[in-house]
Formats: structure tokens, sequence, C-alpha cells
């Protein structure tokens, strides 16, 4: 996945999943540049889906909290 498909997943994922949403809103109010703050929300996106394949289940926001 090009990285231009990864950052219009994460805008769209920021807009609408409440944890990605805080997890960039609490980088960004800790002084991070808007960029370093999205490319870090992408790659906790990656990680999460990754496992979700990896162990065959859904999405539950409870699970993944920040």
């Amino acid at each position: 996945m090009s990285r231009r498909c990864q950052l219009m997943a994460m805008m769209s994922a920021m807009q609408c999943n409440p944890v990605f949403k805080a997890t960039y809103q609490r980088l960004i109010a800790a002084g991070k540049p808007k960029k370093v703050a999205m490319i870090a929300c992408i790659r906790k996106m990656v990680v999460i889906l990754n496992s979700m394949v990896r162990d065959g289940v859904y999405w539950d926001p409870k699970i993944n909290k920040n």
C-alpha cells in the first residue's frame, strides 16, 4: 500500500474512529508536527490491522484503546 493510500485511509479514520482521533490529538497536543502524528497513527493502524488478521477477529474499540 502506498503512503498516499495510507494517508487517505488515516484521514478518514481520524474523522470516524475515536481511537485514532484521540491518538492524533494527543500527539498534536504534545507538540508533534502534523505529518509525524499522522504517520504514527498510520503505524498504529497497521499494527492493529495485522493483529486482527493474525487472530481472525473483528474491530472492537474496547480492545484497541490508546
